[in-house]
C-alpha cells in the first residue's frame, strides 16, 4: 500500500506530463482540484519551474497581492538563476519580503517594463485585465485559487494564452458579489460563476486532477471534512493518528473551556455549548466565550507536538498561530474588542472565512454561522463558509455556538431554487452542516454550558 507522500508525488507527475501534452486547441487545459492544505501552492511553484526547465515561458494568476507575493518568493527561493516578473499596482513598489530578493524579482508596472521578459511573469488577476495583448502573449498561464475566480475576470485576460492550468479548491467559498445575479442565472458564461465551472461548461473535454493527500488537517479532522464537503473527492490525511498531538497544563478546577479545551487536545475536536436562545447576529455572551478560550488556550500553556515542533519539546502556542474564524464582520469587532483588552492576546487573528481562505493555523476557533438564529438563510447555510472554517487548523478547533441547531436546521430543510441549466451544488449546505453537528454533538467533544 502507498504511503500518502508516493500518492501526492504520483498525482503531481500526472498532472506535469498532462501539462506536456497541451496545445491550446485539442488540451486546452487541466483543472486539478484540491482539498484543504494538500499543496495547491507548492504545484503551483513546481508546474512553473517544470515548464520553465522545458523552455516554455510562463504566466501566473493568483487572485490577491498576499497570494503573488508569496508565489513570487516561493518561486525564487532555493533555485539559483530564476528570474521572476511581479506586475505593480500603478505607483506601486516591491514588498519587503520580495526586495530582498531583488535581481531575481522585477518589479514593473507594466510588462514592458520588464524586458526582456522573465521566464515567468506574476500578478493578480486584476493587473492581468489591464495587460494588452499586443504587450505580451503566453503559451500556459497557472491560475492559482482558480475557484475563487469569477468568470468574467478570467475572461478579461484569456487572450494572452493558449492553455492553462487552474488549481483551486471546489469546497471552499465561491466568488462573491453584492448584484442580483439572477438574470444570468442558467447561462454558461454566467460572468459571477466561478472561472472553473464556465471553462469546464464550455471545453467539457478537459483533463481533471484530484490532488488525495492534505497535509494540513490531521487524521481527526480529514474524514469529517471529507464526508461534508467533498464527498466526490476522496482524500486523506498525510499524518497519521499520532503523529500529530496536543497536551494543555491541568487546570486547578475544570469549567467547562477548560474542559473543552481538554477535549479538542485529546481529540482534536472541542464543542462548547451555550445555553439556547434567539440573539442578536453579534452575540455577546458568544463573543465573550471565544474570548475566555482564547485566553485560556495561551495560560494554560497548550503546546503542539508534530514534524514542525517534534517532541519531548514540542510548541507552546502562541498568539500568531491562533485564529478566531466568524461570519460576519460585526462578529469578528465584536470578538476583536473582548480581545483588545488583554495585550498578552495580541497576534491573534480574528476574521471572516472569507478573508480566512487559504490560511493555515495550528488551532482554530470557530463561531459557528448558524448560533442563535431563528431562520437558516442560504449565506448561514453555504458550504464553503463553513469549509472553510472548520479547516484552518492543523491541530484542533472548537466550535463555540448555542444550543438548537440540528433542530433549527429541522425546522428550515434545504429549499433552494431549482434552474434550467445550472447543476445542483452537492453537498448542500443542509446535509453538510447536519454531518457536521451530528459529529460535534458527540460525547468526546461536546462541553454544555
Amino acid at each position: 500500500m502507498s504511503t500518502p507522500g508516493e500518492r501526492a508525488d504520483t498525482a503531481v507527475a500526472g498532472v506535469l506530463a498532462d501539462l506536456e501534452r497541451l496545445d491550446g486547441d485539442s488540451s486546452p487545459g487541466v483543472v486539478v482540484d484540491s482539498p484543504p492544505g494538500a499543496g495547491k501552492s507548492t504545484l503551483v511553484v513546481r508546474a512553473a519551474r517544470h515548464l520553465v526547465a522545458r523552455g516554455e515561458p510562463v504566466m501566473i494568476v493568483a487572485q490577491t497581492n498576499e497570494q503573488v507575493d508569496d508565489l513570487a518568493e516561493r518561486l525564487v527561493r532555493d533555485q539559483p538563476g530564476l528570474t521572476v516578473g511581479r506586475l505593480l499596482r500603478t505607483g506601486g513598489s516591491l514588498s519587503p519580503r520580495l526586495a530582498e530578493h531583488s535581481g531575481a524579482v522585477i518589479g514593473a508596472e507594466r510588462v514592458t517594463g520588464l524586458r526582456p521578459l522573465p521566464p515567468i511573469v506574476i500578478a493578480t488577476a486584476a493587473k492581468w485585465a489591464r495587460v494588452k495583448e499586443e504587450d505580451g502573449h503566453w503559451p500556459i498561464a497557472i491560475v492559482d485559487e482558480a475557484y475563487q475566480m469569477r468568470s468574467d475576470a478570467l475572461l478579461a485576460c484569456a487572450g494572452l494564452f493558449d492553455s492553462a492550468l487552474f488549481v483551486g479548491d471546489p469546497g471552499q467559498l465561491d466568488p462573491f458579489s453584492s448584484v442580483d445575479t439572477d438574470r444570468w442565472t442558467g447561462l454558461t458564461w454566467n460572468p459571477l460563476r466561478n472561472a472553473v465551472d464556465v471553462t469546464l461548461a464550455h471545453n467539457p473535454g478537459m483533463t481533471l486532477h484530484e490532488l488525495p493527500v492534505s497535509w494540513r488537517l490531521p487524521a481527526s479532522a480529514a474524514p469529517l471534512v471529507e464526508r461534508a464537503f467533498y464527498p466526490f473527492t476522496r482524500f486523506i490525511a498525510g499524518t497519521g493518528p499520532d503523529d500529530r498531538r496536543a497536551a494543555v497544563l491541568r487546570a486547578l478546577a475544570p469549567d467547562p473551556v477548560d474542559r473543552v479545551l481538554d477535549r479538542a487536545a485529546e481529540t482534536g475536536w472541542g464543542y462548547l455549548q451555550l445555553p439556547a436562545r434567539h440573539t442578536l447576529r453579534t452575540d455577546g455572551e458568544l463573543a465573550d466565550a471565544l474570548a475566555d478560550t482564547a485566553v485560556r488556550l495561551l495560560s494554560r500553556g497548550f503546546r503542539t507536538y508534530c514534524d514542525q515542533a517534534p517532541p519531548p519539546e514540542g510548541r507552546r502556542l502562541v498568539p500568531g498561530r491562533i485564529a478566531i474564524g466568524v461570519a460576519h464582520n460585526d462578529q469578528a469587532e465584536a470578538v476583536g474588542s473582548r480581545l483588545a483588552l488583554a495585550p498578552e492576546l495580541d497576534g491573534i487573528t480574528v476574521d471572516t472565512a472569507n478573508r480566512l481562505q487559504g490560511r493555515e493555523f495550528d488551532v482554530t476557533l470557530v463561531w459557528h454561522p448558524l448560533s442563535g438564529r431563528v431562520d437558516a438563510s442560504a449565506f448561514h447555510l453555504e458550504t464553503g463558509r463553513l469549509c472553510v472554517l472548520l479547516s484552518r487548523h492543523r491541530h484542533a478547533c472548537v466550535v463555540v455556538a448555542r444550543a438548537g441547531i440540528p433542530d433549527l436546521l429541522d425546522r428550515h430543510p434545504s429549499a433552494q431554487p431549482v434552474y434550467l441549466d445550472v447543476p445542483p451544488k452537492f453537498p448542500d449546505g443542509w446535509r453538510a452542516h447536519q454531518l457536521v453537528m451530528e459529529h460535534l454533538e458527540r460525547s468526546d467533544h461536546r462541553v454544555p454550558v
